[in-house]
């Protein structure tokens, strides 16, 4: 299995021959080609033409990251599996209100299911999680009643409001935390949430690459200029099951503390530390395996976003309705 690649170090990523290089000055690691699933930069790092033109013959991302472990944007290859049947079906399924809103409806669906599971986990370990997760549960049932894309994502919001206020509950209150704040994050806790949310949405965009699928072609997110629509959506499905769950694993176990965050007047950020512990654990749950019941074999995490690709292909080519995926462990 191909491995993701993280570059907290300043330096130069170059190529010779056949072989990518990360060059500091004082040090030169190589990096193996055909092992490479794509490469997050989180330092500053150059780069020259011959070493992205390389990475790009060999279809893979490069993601980068700010010094505040902000997501900025990413160097998304040539596709090469390019479909002109799929695109036009793809855009027709977005142009059909009808359409749209079924698929939206069915992210939606799996998204709010996945983070029941997880409040229902944590209400038998910690308690006090009821009236959230009853309140949550009559909210699921106004998504199949949405008329439109925008009483959706009300309905999406405020699950979500909901479902926030359970946080400082599971994490047995280490950090204050009273609403969600993206931009920027005001505190630890949301830090956390929008540097594991950058993850997620650059694991889903890599496993778009690796489909017929055009990733600015959406359907609960407006497609709009110079983003991939398409990951925020599919990403909605797996924050809670993968990003989320690594929140509450390392705060939990007490692996963070405050000395591996960085306050700047309004606004908070992971320190290289801290997102080097972050990153661990998502590398390693990413990698983890679990028993497909459909499947029946073990597939990683990371293949169960691929495989959720696959099923919007098949929708999309009216082979089969999608229906989002519901964590069942």
């Amino acid at each position: 299995m191909k491995s993701s690649y993280y570059i907290f170090k300043n330096g130069r990523l170059k190529r010779k021959d056949n072989t990518v290089f990360f060059e500091t000055e004082d040090d030169r690691k190589v990096l193996p080609i055909n092992d490479i699933a794509d490469i997050y930069i989180l330092g500053e790092v150059d780069f020259n033409t011959k070493a992205l033109n390389f990475l790009g013959k060999n279809h893979i991302c490069i993601h980068l990251f700010d010094y505040y472990g902000n997501y900025t944007s990413s160097l998304y290859p040539r596709e090469y599996l390019l479909s002109g049947f799929l695109i036009t079906k793809q855009v027709s399924k977005y142009t059909d209100t009808v359409e749209r809103l079924i698929i939206a409806k069915a992210l939606i669906e799996s998204a709010s299911y996945n983070i029941l599971k997880n409040l229902k986990y944590y209400e038998s370990r910690k308690g006090n999680l009821d009236t959230i997760i009853s309140t949550i549960e009559v909210l699921r049932k106004d998504i199949g009643k949405s008329k439109d894309i925008g009483q959706l994502m009300s309905v999406e919001g405020r699950i979500r409001e909901h479902y926030y206020r359970a946080f400082p509950i599971i994490t047995d209150n280490k950090y204050e935390f009273n609403k969600r704040v993206k931009n920027p994050p005001d505190n630890a806790m949301n830090a956390l949430i929008s540097f594991g949310n950058a993850l997620i949405y650059t694991a889903v965009l890599r496993e778009i690459y690796h489909t017929q699928l055009n990733p600015t072609v959406s359907f609960l997110h407006e497609p709009g200029v110079r983003r991939f629509s398409l990951s925020l959506d599919l990403s909605e499905v797996f924050k809670p099951l993968i990003a989320d769950r690594i929140i509450f694993s390392i705060m939990n176990s007490n692996q963070l503390n405050e000395s591996h965050f960085t306050d700047n007047l309004n606004f908070c950020h992971l320190n290289e530390t801290g997102k080097k512990i972050f990153l661990k654990a998502f590398d390693e749950k990413m990698n983890t395996t679990i028993q497909h019941r459909k499947l029946n074999k073990k597939v990683s995490y990371k293949s169960l976003i691929r495989i959720e690709c696959y099923k919007l292909v098949k929708h999309i080519s009216d082979i089969e309705e999608y229906e989002g995926f519901k964590a069942w462990w």
